[in-house]
């Protein structure tokens, strides 16, 4: 058996694949499990340390308004589809899964030609146009958000048995020395995606003086492509009953950084989210103002039940921070309260849920 996990394009779309794929590979160690991705996207940065095959298409992303791209559109998508194609039938594929990423639109075109089981799982609240296509091809819809596709299955997000079954309180010690922080006092976690987010990274750091003469230290993912300001990263700004700063271009083990924190400032992505949920981390969402106003949608539920805060991101400014962030940190009987009401979707086992399927699946 091979299957195909079509992703491309975000890590919000990678990592649910490689999470399924570690799934199928535990539950059958002989399906031979294919990546497929673009030149567009992190598959070239983030796939090869797994050891799963990558394969790379080309991608036709859907046009959003007319323009030359909207002209090309159609030559593009039809190149890539022969393209993926040709690689489902030479390596006689028997299942594609996608999740809805650059690569995913030609997989479902290509993989219904040649009549291979097609399975759709949609991570946010809102779909994309490339789910929204394979789930016009398929009966096979996996969510995370209930009825988000017509006639879909909620099963919820395929997250790492690492984050899922994760204990902060066990590992907090080891997580603050792993990234040098301190032992005490409150600890803020700043990402903005596997990218970093510009503006995010700009309100947090004009924020920095005043965090860390109140106590808090931050540990903050910029992102790998952007530049971190010197200051901060000299040690003089800390000292005896401040907090520090701690800037790094990405943080590869998200579960340390979810334990050494009581508190978070990230996107949010339908991964993020999840990942927020299952572990019970008190949140701030900023989410990013872009596509079909997805991230907002997604941070909806938690928010709702009081386990986070929504902040527009036109409203995150230093000023905000040090107002709203700062007493929070400071507050633990808030933050446990948040915890509590936290959705613990992690309860769910997604990624081997999807992965059972996937062996199971032998047809539309």
């Amino acid at each position: 058996m091979h299957v195909v996990l079509a992703a491309g394009g975000t890590a919000g779309h990678i990592f649910p694949a490689i999470n399924t794929a570690i799934a199928i590979q535990e539950l059958d160690p002989r399906v031979r499990i294919t990546i497929l991705g673009t030149h567009r996207g992190l598959d070239r940065e983030l796939v090869p340390p797994t050891g799963f095959d990558l394969t790379l298409v080309g991608s036709a992303p859907f046009p959003r308004k007319i323009n030359s791209q909207a002209f090309t559109f159609p030559y593009q998508l039809l190149r890539a589809v022969m393209e993926t194609r040709h690689f489902l039938k030479r390596e006689k594929v028997t299942c594609v899964v996608g999740f809805g990423g650059y690569a995913s639109a030609p997989a479902y075109l290509a993989a219904r030609s040649l009549g291979i089981c097609v399975i759709v799982h949609e991570a946010n609240s809102t779909p994309g146009m490339a789910n929204r296509l394979g789930a016009k091809l398929t009966r096979n819809i996996a969510l995370n958000h209930p009825g988000v596709l017509p006639s879909g299955k909620t099963i919820g997000m395929p997250i790492s048995r690492q984050i899922r079954q994760l204990n902060r309180g066990a590992s907090r010690e080891s997580a603050r020395e792993h990234f040098n922080l301190p032992t005490q006092g409150p600890v803020l976690l700043v990402f903005g995606g596997s990218q970093g987010a510009v503006s995010l990274n700009q309100a947090v750091a004009d924020s920095v003086p005043e965090l860390i003469s109140q106590g808090i230290s931050i540990l903050h993912a910029v992102g790998p492509h952007n530049v971190i300001n010197p200051e901060f990263e000299n040690p003089r700004i800390s000292g005896i009953g401040l907090g520090v700063y701690r800037p790094i271009p990405f943080i590869d083990r998200m579960d340390l950084a979810y334990s050494a924190a009581d508190l978070s400032i990230n996107r949010a992505g339908a991964m993020t989210v999840a990942e927020v949920a299952a572990i019970g981390i008190p949140s701030i969402f900023v989410p990013l103002p872009i596509g079909n106003g997805e991230q907002e949608k997604n941070a909806e539920p938690l928010v709702k039940s009081g386990a986070a805060l929504l902040c527009p991101p036109n409203l995150l400014t230093p000023e905000w921070i040090v107002s709203h962030v700062a007493p929070l940190a400071r507050d633990p009987s808030a933050l446990g309260q948040m915890t509590e009401r936290t959705q613990q979707a992690g309860a769910s086992d997604a990624a081997r849920d999807l992965a059972q399927w996937a062996l199971a699946c032998d047809g539309d």
